[in-house]
């Protein structure tokens, strides 16, 4: 019986030094390659609204539509750990709203554990859901549900007092029980810093290399997204030109009557079509 990655695991591959890939999946056949390739972790991200949905950010995505992704994407998965994004205002309005709708991501959704946004703010919050035995992970620095706060996506903690502050905040979160934090756009050495403070596993997204972790975004990675390409991101694949090109080849042969031909059709024996034909 296939075995998910846990927590435990999680925390235990810091410990040995192993660096852990994490990726974004929002959909079934997303979700069945990224397994498939040996991600042991994936998440299902509230950016699915600008990669996904179209929205212009992460803001307007709702429960209703966190938990439709996250299903999908837990039913394509037996060892991947999946880790659903509360989404905005699922959690900041008060810590009874955050319990129970970071319950009905794991309860409802099947995810293993839930992401949120914030540092010592919400650490209370952390505290009481990983208490109900719910494992959270925090993500700091750049937090895109306050993107119209931060008047948009800007590098944080280049200050000497901002990154005392980030540092701050990942302790705030660790204390609490969090098992891993996401550090988002911050300089590398900041990020570096923190990593070695903490005995949870760090996981950055333009932070550098000194995380113990990488989080990038499925469509980013292979060309899906060409809306804008973030400085974080590097191309692996241009999985969208050719997915332009197989269309269009497809729509060509259509026009020309190139498609289907025989091998794509079904024949009915020249026998039966003769009875066919006498009875009309």
């Amino acid at each position: 019986m296939d075995k998910r990655t846990s927590v435990t695991d999680l925390k235990a591959m810091k410990k040995r030094g192993e660096k852990i890939a994490m990726l974004t999946a929002y959909d079934y056949p997303s979700a069945r390659l990224v397994e498939e390739a040996g991600v042991p972790i994936i998440l299902v991200g509230d950016s699915l609204g600008m990669v996904v949905l179209g929205y212009d950010s992460t803001v307007p995505v709702t429960m209703d539509e966190m938990l439709h992704h996250v299903k999908a994407v837990v039913r394509a998965t037996k060892r991947a750990h999946v880790v659903a994004d509360m989404p905005f205002m699922s959690y900041q309005a008060s810590p009874a709203d955050a319990l129970r709708n970071a319950g009905r991501l794991l309860k409802e959704g099947g995810a293993q554990s839930v992401k949120l946004e914030g540092g010592a703010r919400v650490a209370e919050t952390v505290r009481m859901m990983v208490e109900a035995g719910i494992p959270v992970m925090g993500h700091v620095g750049l937090t895109p549900q306050s993107v119209n706060q931060f008047g948009g996506y800007k590098v944080q903690g280049k200050t000497p007092a901002a990154a005392v502050r980030l540092l701050s905040d990942a302790m705030a979160l660790q204390e609490a029980g969090a098992y891993a934090i996401v550090l988002e756009t911050i300089p590398a050495q900041v990020a570096e810093t923190i990593t070695g403070k903490l005995s949870i596993p760090t996981i950055g997204i333009g932070a550098g290399p000194g995380c113990d972790g990488q989080v990038q975004v499925f469509h980013d990675l292979l060309g899906l997204f060409t809306d804008f390409t973030p400085r974080h991101a590097r191309r692996y694949a241009e999985v969208g030109e050719t997915i332009i090109n197989a269309v269009r080849n497809y729509a060509f042969d259509v026009q020309e009557g190139r498609f289907p031909t025989d091998k794509e059709s079904f024949i009915m024996s020249e026998t039966v079509f003769s009875d066919v034909t006498h009875l009309a």
